[in-house]
């Protein structure tokens, strides 16, 4: 695992996630406003579509950069899991319990923390972008959970 994407989860395991939900920070961003609406956002079929586009663009990146190192990554993949799974779970638990949150809250958010890293694991191949853009806001206790408008114009939206 590269040095920059241990250092990157040592600092998702130190911080508080959804610490911050309901805050506003920034212009922008679209905020939501609760649990719900948040929820509505990261279980839209728009929001999974940007994901696998960002996704999709992201790997066709590094195939263009790199045949060689887009073969490592079905191996790569699942190392990262093995930190990111449990990490995400340990993270969404004890909200998703109190606020009584389905599991698409949890597989977001895991997909998003994986991907973040795999960013990281490639960040020598390609720069970081979508999934990485959207860790500062998990550091900063919030919940990037959905896109509003056309992307790449439009805002991010945040709970």
């Amino acid at each position: 695992m590269q040095p920059r994407t241990i250092a990157t989860l040592d600092h998702l395991q130190q911080v508080s996630w959804f610490s911050r939900v309901g805050a506003k920070d920034g212009s922008h961003v679209a905020n939501v406003t609760s649990w719900p609406e948040a929820v509505e956002q990261c279980s839209s079929f728009d929001w999974e579509d940007l994901r696998l586009e960002a996704l999709n663009r992201y790997r066709t990146c590094i195939a263009e950069r790199s045949m060689a190192r887009l073969r490592l990554w079905n191996d790569t993949l699942p190392e990262i899991q093995k930190i990111t799974r449990p990490l995400a779970e340990r993270k969404t638990a004890t909200i998703a319990r109190d606020y009584a949150l389905p599991e698409i809250f949890e597989i977001q958010v895991r997909g998003d923390i994986t991907l973040l890293c795999m960013e990281s694991e490639y960040a020598d191949v390609c720069p970081p972008g979508f999934f990485t853009s959207l860790g500062p806001w998990y550091l900063n206790g919030h919940f990037p959970c959905g896109w509003w408008g056309m992307f790449p114009a439009g805002k991010l939206v945040v709970y």
